[in-house]
């Protein structure tokens, strides 16, 4: 299994890439191949990072 966030550090701003509607999001935590993210409209959700690879916001960039 392959963690495909181990990049992401709390504070960094996502979108999840199937679940646009769930706006951006703050992880809040990234440990042991789960992320747990603060969507703007879907609240807390854990991400299991083998599965998904949230997509990281550049500052600046439109929503």
């Amino acid at each position: 299994m392959d963690d495909l966030n181990a990049f992401l550090e709390p504070g960094m701003v996502v979108t999840h890439p199937n679940q646009p509607d769930w706006g951006q999001g703050q992880v809040q935590s990234n440990i042991g191949g789960r992320v747990t993210v603060n969507f703007r409209d879907a609240g807390k959700i854990v991400i299991n990072s083998s599965h998904v690879m949230l997509l990281p916001v550049i500052e600046g960039a439109r929503d």
